[in-house]
């Protein structure tokens, strides 16, 4: 049987490799990456020597690249998977071999590392004791806004990850969903220029109204808790407020911002391979 080691990247700081995954990356019979060619600046960096195999595996090719990493485990190989930034199959493909894998009786390692998520849960300042990742929401803003409302009474603080052109749709349906709420805009995380912007949703919006940010960005929402939502006459906060869990969860939240729970608790192509 196979080995594939699932191997989180830098997000942003090439010095966020960690030690462990220096090692494994030097000792690969095959390397699978979203884009070779990012890849290939980070072994370049960190002068880890380039795999006997090194194939692209991307959202447009991922059933068929699959097919190609059993192949290889299937031969006693040891299979190395990344993404451009952060864990494979975080918002980036790596379900479908890491099943594959599974399935077919093969050793699954997966080595930690640098995480958007976390990062930004982290720099928002918001409450961190639970989390929801609800990855990229739609598109349309009609769909976008049922996908919000689905987490109108959660507690949990919530995390999503936006396109540029699409953040401040993104806000403005959150606003009308959620309400007034505490949230955080984290722009570039751990590069050189990232910035976190945090405000309520109200001063986001205007932050961003006439500025369409640049790079990777993740978002960060407060929970339904009333010292995370700013009051005003809006319909959303009379629904909120209204709800029967609202002041439970509000009581729960000391000043540190944790709860009471969080203590009890393409085609494939064979000469790409062989």
């Amino acid at each position: 049987m196979g080995k594939l080691l699932v191997i989180a990247t830098p997000i942003g700081n090439l010095e966020d490799l960690t030690l462990r995954a220096l090692r494994e990356l030097n000792s690969l019979d095959a390397l699978a990456c979203e884009d070779t060619r990012h890849t290939s600046i980070l072994l370049k960096r960190h002068e880890i020597a380039r795999p006997p195999r090194v194939f692209s595996y991307h959202e447009h090719n991922e059933r068929q690249a699959t097919k190609g990493i059993l192949t290889l485990l299937n031969q006693g190989l040891k299979v190395g998977l990344v993404s451009d930034a952060g864990s494979p199959g975080i918002s980036d493909p790596g379900y479908l071999a890491i099943r594959a894998a599974i399935d077919g009786g093969h050793e699954i390692e997966v080595l930690p590392g640098p995480s958007a998520t976390i990062t930004a849960l982290l720099a928002s300042g918001l409450p961190n004791s639970s989390f929801t990742f609800l990855g990229f929401p739609p598109r349309k803003t009609g769909k976008r806004c049922h996908f919000l409302e689905a987490e109108m009474n959660s507690p949990h603080t919530l995390i999503m990850y936006e396109a540029p052109g699409r953040l401040l749709g993104l806000l403005e349906d959150a606003r009308k969903s959620l309400g007034n709420r505490h949230a955080a805009v984290c722009l570039e995380l751990t590069k050189m220029f990232e910035t976190v912007t945090r405000d309520n949703l109200d001063g986001l919006i205007e932050c961003f109204r006439n500025e369409v940010p640049r790079g990777e960005i993740v978002v960060v929402i407060a929970g339904k808790n009333k010292k995370f939502i700013d009051p005003d006459d809006g319909e959303i906060e009379e629904k909120l407020i209204d709800s029967p869990d609202y002041d439970r969860f509000a009581d729960e939240v000391d000043e540190s911002g944790e709860t009471d729970e969080a203590d009890d608790a393409d085609e494939f192509d064979e000469k790409e391979f062989f």
